[in-house]
C-alpha cells in the first residue's frame, strides 16, 4: 500500500551504507555502531517514542513499512534495531515517573528486554531486588537500559508476569550471542545481581494489554498508546521476515538471469523450473505483504479509535503474524534451495538471507504450530490452552 511516510523517506538515505555492514554485523555479532547512529540520525528510534519526549508516535503501518525495509538491507541490524523501537512504545505505557527515569534526561535513549519470566526477586521496601541472567537481550550493546522479565506472586496466591525496568549501570552484558543466524542481532544475556527496582519502573504485562497500566491515559490525544503493547512488541518479526523475503526475490532473480549450468551449458534464467519457483515465491510475498499491511492497519484503526481488542481479536492479530512469516519462509525456502552450491559461500548474501529467514519463525511468538493451535480453538469456539504461549 502506498502511504505517505517522511520517516521511510529519510531512512532510504542510508540503507546502502547499512547494507554494506551486513557482513561485518555477522563478523562483530552485533550492529555495528555506524549503522546504529545512522538509524539515529533518521530518527528511526523515535518512532514509538511520546511526543512528550520529541518523539514521532507514527502509527504501526508506517512503522512496519520502515522495518521491512530496513531487513532488506541488513536482517539483524533491524531485529536488534525494531525492538530497541518498540520498547518505548511499552515503555510509553509505564508511569510518568519511570519515563523520566529514561527519557527526561536522554531523550535518545533506549532499552533492550528479556521479557520472558527468568528474572528472580525478593520483595523490599518500595519495591524489589532483582536477580537473574536475563537471555535473549537483542541489541543490548546499543541500549541504556532493559525491560525485564519476572513472576511475581499477588494477593490471590497467583502470579503475575511483570516487567522490570533496569538501567543498563546495574547489568553487565555476557557476550554469549554465537548464532548460526541472525548472528549481528547481538542477542546476549543480561547479569543482574541483587539490584534495586522501585515499584513505579515495575509493571504487569495483564495491565499493559488492557488499558490498566501506570502509565494509560498520560497522553489522551495520542494514536498509539490506547493500544494493548504486545502486538506493537512483536511488530517487528513478521515485518524483518518479508523484507528477508522481498529482497530474496531480487537476489535470486540478479542470480538466476545470467546464470549458466556448469555441466551442460543451458541457461538457468529461462528454463521453466526456475519461472516456476520465482512466480509461485512472488505471489506469495505479494500475499504476505497484503496480508500483513491489512493487519497492521487493524491495528492502526483500533489505537485511533482508543478501542482495545478482545480475546478473538488478539488471537487473529497473532496469528495472522505467523502466518505471513511462514509464507515468507516458504517462499525463500524454494528460491534457496535451486540456487546452486556456490551461493553456500558465507561471503554471499542468499545464504544469509536464507539463515536469517528461518530465525523469524523461531520466536515464541511467531512459532506456527503454536500459533495454529490457538487460532484454531478461537475458531471453534474453545477456551484458550494456558500452556500456549
Amino acid at each position: 500500500m502506498q502511504r505517505a511516510n517522511p520517516l521511510l523517506t529519510r531512512l532510504q538515505t542510508v540503507l546502502p551504507k547499512i547494507a554494506e555492514n551486513a557482513p561485518l554485523a555477522e563478523e562483530l555479532r552485533q550492529a555495528p555502531q555506524e549503522s546504529i547512529d545512522l538509524l539515529k540520525q533518521v530518527g528511526l528510534h523515535k518512532a514509538f517514542l511520546p511526543k512528550a519526549y520529541g518523539g514521532y508516535e507514527i502509527s504501526l503501518p508506517e512503522f512496519g513499512d520502515c522495518i521491512v525495509a530496513l531487513a532488506g538491507a541488513c536482517a539483524s541490524t533491524a531485529w536488534a534495531f525494531s525492538l530497541l523501537c518498540t520498547h518505548n512504545h511499552q515503555i510509553g505505557l509505564f508511569p510518568k515517573q519511570a519515563q523520566d527515569d529514561m527519557w527526561k534526561d536522554d531523550p535518545d535513549a533506549l532499552a533492550s528486554s528479556s521479557i520472558a519470566p527468568f528474572g528472580k526477586y525478593l520483595e523490599a521496601d518500595g519495591g524489589v531486588m532483582f536477580t537473574g541472567d536475563m537471555r535473549w537481550s537483542s541489541g543490548c550493546d546499543h541500549a541504556q537500559w532493559a525491560l525485564c522479565g519476572f513472576l511475581r506472586d499477588n494477593a490471590e496466591g497467583k502470579k503475575d508476569h511483570c516487567f522490570a525496568l533496569i538501567p543498563a549501570t546495574d547489568y553487565t552484558i555476557d557476550d554469549d550471542w554465537q548464532a548460526a543466524a541472525m548472528k549481528g542481532s547481538g542477542t546476549k544475556t543480561l547479569v543482574i545481581r541483587d539490584k534495586f527496582v522501585p515499584e513505579h519502573r515495575i509493571q504487569k504485562a495483564k495491565d499493559m494489554m488492557e488499558g490498566k497500566s501506570g502509565g494509560f491515559g498520560l497522553y489522551p490525544y495520542s494514536k498509539i498508546f490506547y493500544a494493548p503493547y504486545r502486538p506493537y512488541f512483536a511488530s517487528g518479526f513478521s515485518a524483518i521476515s518479508l523484507g528477508i523475503a522481498e529482497r530474496m526475490l531480487a537476489v535470486f532473480k540478479e542470480a538466476t538471469q545470467g546464470r549458466i549450468r556448469a555441466y551442460t551449458g543451458a541457461k538457468v534464467g529461462t528454463a521453466t523450473p526456475a519461472l516456476l519457483r520465482i512466480a509461485e515465491s512472488s505471489h506469495q510475498v505479494m500475499a504476505a505483504r497484503a496480508f500483513l499491511e491489512k493487519t497492521w492497519e487493524d491495528h492502526a484503526e483500533y489505537a485511533e479509535a482508543h478501542r482495545y481488542p478482545d480475546q478473538a481479536k488478539l488471537a487473529e492479530w497473532r496469528t495472522n503474524q505467523a502466518y505471513v512469516v511462514k509464507m515468507c519462509i516458504e517462499a525463500v525456502d524454494r528460491l534457496f534451495s535451486s540456487m546452486g552450491a556456490s551461493h553456500w559461500y558465507l561471503d554471499k548474501e542468499a545464504q544469509r538471507l536464507f539463515r536469517d529467514s528461518h530465525v523469524t519463525g523461531a520466536h515464541a511468538y511467531t512459532d506456527y504450530d503454536v500459533c495454529a493451535q490457538i487460532f484454531g480453538r478461537e475458531v471453534m469456539g474453545l477456551e484458550p490452552d494456558p500452556s500456549l504461549l
